[in-house]
């Protein structure tokens, strides 16, 4: 018996210690805001947060996030109320109070200047942070009050400086030159001029010392008895996804790419993309153009759409040049080529066949006349259906569906404790994202972006009510979260078969219909877009292409890569290693000519007759001043759209109601038009 109980207490204690190393505890991190690196309203709370949290998880802690602001910060590890802070910085940080991790990527900071002054540095490609200074003694510095960033150089305690309490204030302060130079982070500085100063973009220039990027570490609280041990777990963690390479692909999934240095005997391309399945499969087939070309090396710089679309905005902002190759759309073209941000194709080779590219594709990537991007491939938009799941329902999709139409076919095929989910849609925040798709059922409402005097009609009844049923066919017929769905998001579940209706990009249906890659290529129909109360604007057009932008050093072999990317012979390269049914489709005459092409694609005749149908002024029919059918054209629509796209995000996540919603957009928008000078009531 005394062996029996001695066995049982063994195995309790065995239970116990293996419990305590699986979790070895919780952690408290405050954390101030200080976007784009981290914050509240960001993807995963930010680059710095997905790191804490994965090298936590690896030495199994469990991480809470609080995010307060640096003094509240400072005084809760001080008091050793929480376990540390992020982001601290190595220099001016109190060592009494403080133990710092390990270091990782941290901030970029330089110098914003506007276009206008004209001023030269000696040695640039050499200098560092203070030596820049140094020459610059007789201008004025706007710098942020108690700022951790102006508190790491000594130097600002001798320049002329001009204090405020945020970067905005200091980008408005340059902009009206009441300062000459202000001190800020050149990805902070990008993002507010994209985001709140949309008619700012292009107007200043960034200065990067050799010295620019700094490092990032979680101060914790000497406070506490485990500090010691909770900084050596987490150095651990990072130091394992250093190793693996964790760390790197984390930074790179928020845009930021390190500098690498190029090969000897080569010129580098780096090339902006978005993740979706035809950049990827043009990523793995540009093996074949760098091994007929050795003198070039492609370094890819592949983000999620919104994220890519942030990062060359941003680069655009401060004219930071990182990009040879751009990866752009329709809203983009006659935008940045008026603003002189985008080089001119010409010369193109003859075997290009410029005249085999649909005209209306050509057109919407010009401007005066002039071409500035080359189509990869191009899209409408369509319904996809699982013809299975409505034959079992006794149903049958109509050809040319309502939204009334597809609320109730959802409701009849809805099986969610299958995963069979009725519709799926885009849910994510973003102007390309749910903004792409819900914009397109305003449109079919009677609504509109704005008025003949460019007046937002955000709060009126057809966005109301096209609100109202998005908001119930995602929430109460679509998969859960749907504010984490995007276009590859809603792609992967209905490859798997947990999707019963999709509203979305005609490209995706090379995937869907293709017998390897979709577990319901045999079920999968097509019909058009929906509509509600009118026709117009009811599926969208658009173009993912390939732009050279103006500040690239590699002009020339960035032409010939994009005309090699979007040539016939791409076409057939992607032919023979995927099949017919996968090629970049909705660009080529030539393509839509080809019988194997419509032998291995029955979907072929819809997309042909929605892109060529569709009117690129959004139907303009309505009385409406501008171009587009699901954005407009105008350089500040995608900081608005990104705004509204967010709160549309919080109204199917049951943050705030409606009606709230529209009007906080509304404002919003009238804000940003009257601050670009649209109107001035």
């Amino acid at each position: 018996m005394l062996h029996i109980k001695a066995f049982l207490i063994y195995t309790m204690i065995v239970f116990l210690v293996t419990c305590e190393a699986l979790a070895q505890g919780k952690v408290k991190i405050a954390s101030i805001e200080r976007e784009p690196y981290l914050g509240a309203q960001l993807p995963g709370n930010g680059y710095v947060i997905e790191v804490i949290k994965e090298a936590f998880q690896r030495v199994n802690y469990e991480v809470k996030i609080e995010f307060v602001t640096l003094a509240r910060a400072q005084r809760l590890v001080k008091q050793g109320a929480m376990d540390g802070f992020v982001p601290s910085y190595d220099r001016k940080t109190d060592m009494k109070h403080y133990l710092l991790s390990s270091p990782f990527p941290g901030d970029h900071i330089g110098l914003l200047k506007k276009k206008s002054l004209d001023i030269s540095f000696t040695n640039h490609t050499s200098n560092s942070f203070d030596s820049y200074l140094k020459q610059l003694k007789q201008y004025k510095f706007g710098i942020i009050r108690g700022d951790p960033i102006t508190q790491r150089f000594d130097y600002f305690q001798y320049t002329k400086n001009e204090f405020v309490t945020n970067d905005v204030q200091n980008i408005d302060n340059l902009e009206k030159e009441a300062v000459d130079f202000i001190v800020i982070d050149k990805y902070s500085a990008g993002d507010i001029i994209t985001n709140q100063r949309p008619h700012l973009i292009g107007h200043f220039d960034f200065i990067e010392p050799i010295d620019a990027q700094n490092s990032f570490y979680v101060a914790f609280s000497k406070h506490t008895q485990s500090h010691p041990s909770i900084n050596k777990d987490f150095n651990q963690g990072l130091a394992e996804m250093r190793r693996d390479g964790t760390l790197r692909k984390i930074i790179e999934k928020h845009g930021f790419y390190p500098f690498r240095a190029q090969k000897k005997d080569k010129k580098k391309l780096i090339i902006g993309t978005v993740n979706n399945r035809e950049m990827l499969r043009l990523q793995e087939l540009s093996e074949v153009f760098e091994a007929d070309n050795p003198h070039i090396e492609i370094d890819w710089r592949i983000m999620n759409e919104s994220t890519l679309r942030k990062r060359l905005l941003s680069d655009l902002a401060i004219s930071d040049g990182q990009f040879d190759i751009m990866t752009i759309g329709m809203l983009e073209v006659p935008v940045w080529s008026k603003n002189n941000w985008l080089t001119p194709l010409s010369n193109l080779p003859k075997s290009y066949d410029l005249n085999d590219i649909f005209d209306k594709i050509k057109h919407s990537l010009s401007f005066q006349n002039k071409l500035y991007a080359l189509p990869f491939y191009a899209e409408s938009s369509m319904t996809y259906y699982r013809k299975d799941l409505f034959k079992k329902a006794g149903i049958r999709m109509s050809s040319e569906p309502t939204y009334w139409e597809i609320l109730s076919y959802a409701d009849t095929i809805h099986q969610p404790e299958k995963e069979i989910y009725g519709v799926c849609l885009r849910g994510k925040a973003g102007w390309g994202e749910n903004m792409g798709f819900f914009t397109t059922m305003v449109n079919t409402f009677g609504g509109q972006w704005f008025n003949q005097k460019w007046q937002p009609q955000i709060d009126s009844d057809a966005w109301k009510k096209a609100l109202k049923i998005y908001k119930t066919m995602i929430t109460k017929y679509g998969p859960p979260n749907p504010e984490n769905n995007g276009y590859n998001e809603n792609l992967a579940l209905f490859l798997s078969g947990k999707c019963g209706i999709w509203i979305d990009a005609t490209v995706a249906a090379g995937t869907l219909f293709h017998k390897n890659k979709s577990q319901v290529s045999q079920d999968v129909a097509v019909v058009k877009a929906p509509v509600a109360v009118t026709t117009e604007g009811a599926n969208w057009l658009w173009s993912w292409a390939l732009a050279i932008p103006m500040s690239s050093n590699h002009k020339t072999i960035a032409q010939q890569f994009i005309s090699w990317a979007t040539s016939k012979n791409y076409i057939e390269l992607v032919a023979s290693n995927d099949g017919w049914a996968s090629v970049p489709p909705g660009t080529r005459k030539s393509t839509y000519k080809n019988k194997a092409y419509i032998e291995a694609s029955p979907f072929a005749p819809l997309v042909f007759d929605s892109i060529v149908d569709t009117n690129k002024q959004g139907g303009q029919k309505r009385d409406v001043p501008y171009s587009g059918i699901q954005f407009v054209e105008i350089p500040e629509f995608p900081a608005i759209g990104n705004y509204v796209g967010q709160q549309i995000s919080e109204v199917i996540q049951g943050k705030v109601a409606a009606d709230v919603a529209l009007k906080k957009a509304q404002k919003h928008v009238e804000l940003q038009m009257r601050l670009s000078g649209y109107y001035d009531e």
